[in-house]
Formats: C-alpha cells, structure tokens, sequence
C-alpha cells in the first residue's frame, strides 16, 4: 500500500526535556544525537516514519533558551520558524506542574499564530502518575490542544497512543519522501554530530558547548569496505584543546573510539577516523565560522 496520508510535526520544548530521544523512538533509529546536556541539538533535524499508508515527518528543533551568543540567537531563531512552519507542533514538557520561561514563550507562539498542538508529558516513568492529572490540568487552562499524550521517550511507554493522534492529524496527500529514508540529513553531517555526541557525554562544564566538527574526509577506499573519515574538532580556548586532547591522548583517543563504533553501526562497514584538535576563538559569534561549521548565519539577520 502507499502513501496516502501525511503530516509534518515540530518537536518543540525547553532544553533537555527529551526531544531528540521522543524523535529516535517515533523512527525507530538514531537520527539525532542525544546527551543529558542541555542545548545538545544546535540546528533543526528532520526525521521520517512512513507506516502505510501515513508518513509523519518530525522536526527536532534545539531547546528554547536564553541566548548568549549568535549561536544561540541562531538556535532560537531555528525553534520559531520551524513552529509555524509545520502542520501541527508537539508541546514537550517534562511532568512538573509548573510552567517555565521556555514553555511560555512557546504558548505564546502557539496562541499568537493559533497553531494547532498536542502536549506531550515526557519522562512519566520518574514520577507517580497521580502527578500526571495536576500537570495535566495546568497546561489545559492555558491552551486549548489537540489531545494530551504522557509518555516516556525513553522506555517507549505510550509511544503508540501518541502515534494514533499524530494519525489523525495527516492530510491527504502522496509520500514528501522516499518510503526507505528516515532523515534528509547527509551522512557527512550525522558523522559530525556522533562526534560531538561523544564530546558532550565525556567532557564537562563549557568545554562541549564550545566545540564544533567539520568534517575534512569522508571517502569509500577502492575495493575495500572501510570509510575513510578525517575530522577536526574545534574549541574556543587553547586549556580546552589540552582537556580534549587528554593526557598522552589519552581523552581524544577515548572519543574516537566511541564515535568509530557508532559511525561503523551506521555505515555498517569498518571506519577509520583520524581526529584533530584545533581552536577558534568566539566562533560562537562568527557568523562566517558558524556558516562553515553548518550553522548558516543567513538565518541570524
């Protein structure tokens, strides 16, 4: 059977709430990179789940935040063109009765331009669910949304009803993508962001937020089955290339290992990948630096 119906949905929600895992569970792969840092997602990702005759498009969007560089002026501008730029927006909040800054200023969003919404409580497996109603009860009185789905992205409890109501928001329509793919992202860039995966999972305090991956190689070797990838990892200060490189290599050594086993799960061929450190100070707030390292400064003016 084909496609028949389809929707496109944009994962919204402060940081660290859940947004990257809620998509790779929704597509059943790892398309976006997760970590319990907040900030982790930089720029939008698109993933797909097509289960005839629907195809669902997500768009993980970064965590809405106070910014504090063009990076982050970038990363907020990213999360407010994506909002009303899809057909219905998933609300992720976490299951406190309390509604913060980023979840205001999403609300707003949602009632300004009248979009419609479904809340999504994510993380219902840290807490009782008689805590559920009073969150519940909170969000309804500040907007009027589709229908409400507590679930947990991480166990996959509720994953299914959450599935029947993005159902029932497709459209008629054929399939916007090839019913074999789950991400328009290059494997180029995905190579990028395991890389940085591995950096925010062992590295501490500023020193991850301030990297970025560019990508100087990635080649098939001729009549052989290994890839061949060459990246530099660049950071802001000259103390943060040495906690990076580790002693004796000992920290840079440990990241390439981890990303090389994700990158060959995704190829899946063996991958050897050289890996080097250098600085550049404030990229953060160079527009032209931001744009090589595939966060395009057109969308910062």
């Amino acid at each position: 059977m084909a496609v028949e119906k389809t929707g496109i949905f944009s994962v919204v929600g402060r940081p660290n709430v859940g947004k990257s895992t809620l998509m790779n569970a929704l597509c059943g792969a790892k398309i976006a990179i997760v970590s319990d840092k907040p900030q982790t997602t930089r720029t939008r990702i698109t993933g797909v789940l097509t289960k005839d005759p629907y195809q669902m498009v997500f768009l993980d969007t970064p965590g809405l935040h106070k910014p504090r560089n063009r990076l982050g002026d970038f990363m907020v501008k990213v999360v407010n063109n994506t909002v009303t730029e899809t057909d219905t927006v998933l609300l992720l909040v976490e299951p406190v009765a309390r509604i913060g800054i980023p979840e205001q200023m999403l609300l707003d969003k949602l009632r300004q331009f009248e979009l419609p919404a479904i809340l999504v409580i994510n993380k219902i497996d840290t807490v009782e669910k008689d805590r559920l109603l009073e969150v519940i009860a909170l969000y309804s009185q500040q907007y009027d949304f589709l229908d409400v789905i507590p679930l947990s992205a991480k166990t996959g409890d509720g994953l299914a009803l959450l599935e029947e109501a993005l159902k029932k928001q497709c459209f008629d329509s054929p399939a916007l993508f090839p019913e074999d793919m789950i991400s328009d992202q290059p494997e180029k860039q995905i190579a990028a962001e395991l890389i940085r995966e591995k950096l925010l999972m062992l590295l501490d305090k500023e020193v991850p937020h301030g990297t970025a991956i560019e990508i100087e190689e990635f080649k098939e070797r001729e009549n052989s089955d290994i890839v061949d990838i060459s990246a530099v990892i660049y950071c802001e200060k000259k103390s943060h290339k040495g906690i990076i490189i580790g002693s004796h290599g000992a920290m840079l050594k440990k990241i390439g290992a981890l990303a090389r086993g994700d990158l060959e799960e995704m190829l899946g061929c063996k991958v050897f990948l050289q890996l080097w450190v250098k600085v550049k100070e404030d990229w953060r707030n160079s527009a032209g630096l931001m744009r090589n390292f595939g966060y395009d400064g057109k969308d910062l003016l």
